[in-house]
């Protein structure tokens, strides 16, 4: 199975930039987007279904035009999970999720901590989702989290590690959670088991030149559950789509 995780950020643009063509070429079973800013009523399912994606699904922040997250897929999931059921999440529409026979596929998208309300808030979200997680994972233990988690977690995975420590998502207390929660939860960061020593972003901001300059930060990951750890062959960046200010990130599973 070949998985992408995009944030779009707003989906209705990325289209404009030529998403349909990168897709239709990239050729994944399930895409994962997160900050589509859309509502289902606002996105034309039938150009997804035109190049082979027929279950197409949608979960929207209540604010118009705010976050939101989606799943499209070749086949058709068991069952597709909207939300997590904690209020204050779900209205915020940053949890989908696809079961299907050998793996269950999320698509997140973890808050920013833009101000110290925030930052706040970041931090109470993602310690329910730990626990959220760890409830899941008894009933769904071949989980792979896809998505935007807003955190870089290591020194190699942002551009200027001394500057930056100060800022949120490189905080010590917010990579210090995505360490507890791949040692704790049980999960495995796929792009740095495969490429332990590659220096790869998935964000620059839209300012100063930062992409053309490469000063960027891995906040994009593909969280694999131990229990199929065995089952990744492939997990890479792909920097070449410039459809949003974030690009693209890849999983593949052997599933046989």
């Amino acid at each position: 199975m070949k998985i992408i995780s995009y944030n779009v950020n707003g989906i209705r643009a990325a289209l404009k930039k030529g998403l349909i063509d990168w897709l239709k070429a990239a050729d994944a079973d399930v895409v994962c987007f997160q900050e589509t800013k859309a509502q289902p009523e606002q996105i034309d399912d039938s150009i997804f279904e035109d190049i082979g994606y027929k279950y197409c699904y949608w979960y929207s922040a209540e604010k118009k035009g705010y976050s939101s997250v989606g799943i499209i897929s070749k086949s058709e999931p068991n069952h597709v999970e909207y939300g997590t059921g904690i209020g204050y999440m779900d209205r915020e529409g940053r949890n989908i999720r696809a079961d299907f026979d050998d793996v269950s596929v999320m698509s997140l998208y973890l808050p920013s901590g833009t101000n110290d309300d925030r930052l706040s808030y970041k931090f109470t979200y993602m310690d329910e989702f730990k626990i959220y997680i760890e409830d899941l994972k008894r009933d769904f233990p071949d989980l792979v989290i896809c998505g935007d988690y807003n955190i870089c977690h290591e020194a190699i995975d942002i551009h200027d590690p001394v500057r930056l420590k100060t800022v949120s998502g490189f905080l010590p207390a917010e990579r210090e959670w995505l360490s507890n929660f791949l040692n704790e939860s049980g999960f495995i960061d796929s792009f740095r088991k495969l490429n332990e020593d590659v220096v790869q972003y998935s964000w620059w901001s839209y300012r100063a030149n930062a992409r053309q300059n490469n000063k960027g930060w891995r906040l994009d990951y593909l969280l694999v559950a131990e229990e199929i750890e065995n089952k990744i062959s492939r997990s890479v960046i792909l920097p070449e789509a410039k459809h949003s200010d974030h690009c693209p990130v890849l999983l593949e599973l052997d599933l046989n």
